[in-house]
């Protein structure tokens, strides 16, 4: 594997079993997105549902607790930023090797496992450190997958095991790290989430979501059946 241009491009020759393991493994995370009323059908080619399939293999790993330690801790990933782009949205942050992330995808990246925020105060000191206890702790999970039932975006189907636990108030906005602040969200939605005008919102203990305006100009809320089966 190698980086060009900013990706990193990977190609690799696996025996039978691992190839079939491989495979069985893509093939579940790269079926199509379900057709809904405000998404319509999945526009992706197979190609690009598997390279996001490939993508989402690797966030469930960093979820897994039987990766090997890496310099004495699990494996992180630590995204460095100024604490006042990070709360106003702008900018980016940098990685362990240098490369730039803008502030939509670190927002979301700061919502799962594996990930360490270091934040940075004026001067470039360390501001605050995010540790992992940021992130939902088991027992949270637990609760949010009974209460979820996998992905609570309308039309959504996706099971728990593919999906994050998500602030519904960023903790870079002061949202603790709470069932009645979270919402269980696949990939796709919550990057959707992170990077478009859709809001979620708790409504009587049931995640509400708001489409934004251009899609309906009304914003009435819109709930998963399975959250209120």
């Amino acid at each position: 594997m190698f980086w060009k241009n900013g990706r990193l491009e990977i190609r690799a020759k696996l025996d039978k079993v691992t190839g079939a393991k491989y495979e069985a493994l893509l093939d579940l995370l790269a079926k199509p997105r379900p057709t809904t009323a405000d998404e319509g059908p999945d526009p992706r080619t197979r190609e690009e549902r598997e390279g996001d399939a490939l993508a989402e293999l690797v966030d469930l790993m960093l979820r897994a607790d039987q990766l090997p330690e890496h310099g004495g801790e699990p494996v992180t990933l630590t995204l460095t930023m100024p604490y006042e782009d990070l709360a106003n949205q702008v900018g980016h942050a940098t990685l362990d090797n240098g490369d730039r992330v803008p502030v939509e995808q670190v927002r979301e990246l700061a919502c799962n496992a594996g990930i360490i925020p270091m934040v940075l105060g004026g001067a470039g000191q360390p501001l605050n450190v995010g540790r992992k206890t940021r992130t939902f702790p088991a027992a949270i999970r637990r609760i949010l997958v009974t209460r979820d039932r996998g992905c609570a975006f309308p039309g959504c189907g996706r099971p728990p095991r593919q999906c994050d636990a998500h602030h519904i108030t960023h903790w870079a906005n002061g949202g603790n790290t709470s069932v009645d602040n979270a919402v269980l969200l696949c990939r796709h939605h919550h990057t959707l989430i992170h990077q478009s005008k859709w809001d979620v919102r708790m409504v009587n203990g049931i995640p509400t979501f708001y489409a934004p305006e251009w899609l309906d100009p009304l914003r009435k809320p819109r709930r998963n059946p399975i959250n209120i089966a």
